[in-house]
């Protein structure tokens, strides 16, 4: 049995588009010439925005109707 790693290392970015591209969406900390922005990314890995605080992005996230999750 693989592990957790290994398996999430596995999936394709096809199967992210099946498991959820218009169901979940990715928001992920940035920094850039010293300053915090989130991006969203869709399942598949497409940066879609850039925001400049997280509740933001967590907002436009279930403004489209999908689910947050947060990339550490």
């Amino acid at each position: 049995m693989q592990n957790t790693l290994e398996f999430a290392n596995s999936i394709s970015t096809h199967d992210l588009r099946i498991l959820g591209i218009n169901e979940v969406a990715y928001i992920k900390p940035q920094e850039s010439d010293g300053q915090v922005y989130y991006t969203i990314h869709a399942a598949d890995g497409t940066e879609v925005a850039r925001v400049p605080e997280r509740e933001v992005a967590v907002v436009t996230v279930r403004q489209n109707n999908m689910e947050p999750a947060s990339i550490h």
